[in-house]
């Protein structure tokens, strides 16, 4: 997204051809109205969604989530196979997924470096590398 603080909710919306229905401005304006980027889980935006007084379900917020990234405006990140996380920053960029806090966050990516990755089974080509650093505080 180039220059969030510039669109609305509305307009991100649009830019994708998704319907701006009243769940889905809401859901749009917490997730991009600051112009900041932010990775949240469907519970976290529920929980943000409530807080601001939006009635909206659990489902329509995964079902939302979904369309988000089907249309590219969100990168959902995995952690553990079970955990999803979703991204404003859609651009190829590392995570550092903080094990301790359950919390996902970019890590620098000029400072990633692949040298090689292994070659594609037969009939299969690579389609992206997900990158995530687990960090745990140190103890002493």
């Amino acid at each position: 997204m180039t220059d969030q603080k510039a669109i609305t909710a509305t307009e991100w919306l649009g830019r994708v051809g998704l319907r701006p229905t009243r769940q889905r401005v809401a859901l749009a304006r917490l997730l991009h109205g600051d112009g900041q980027h932010r990775h949240v889980t469907a519970e976290s935006l529920f929980a943000d969604a409530r807080a601001a007084g939006e009635s909206v379900s659990l489902a329509t917020v995964y079902n939302t989530l979904k369309a988000f990234c089907d249309a590219g405006l969100l990168q959902e990140v995995t952690v553990d196979g079970s955990k999803s996380y979703f991204d404003t920053n859609t651009h190829d960029h590392p995570h550092f997924f903080w094990e301790d806090e359950n919390r996902l966050s970019d890590a620098p990516a000029d400072d990633l470096e692949i040298a090689r990755l292994p070659q594609a089974p037969e009939g299969a080509e690579i389609t992206s590398v997900d990158v995530v650093i687990r960090l745990r505080r140190s103890r002493g």
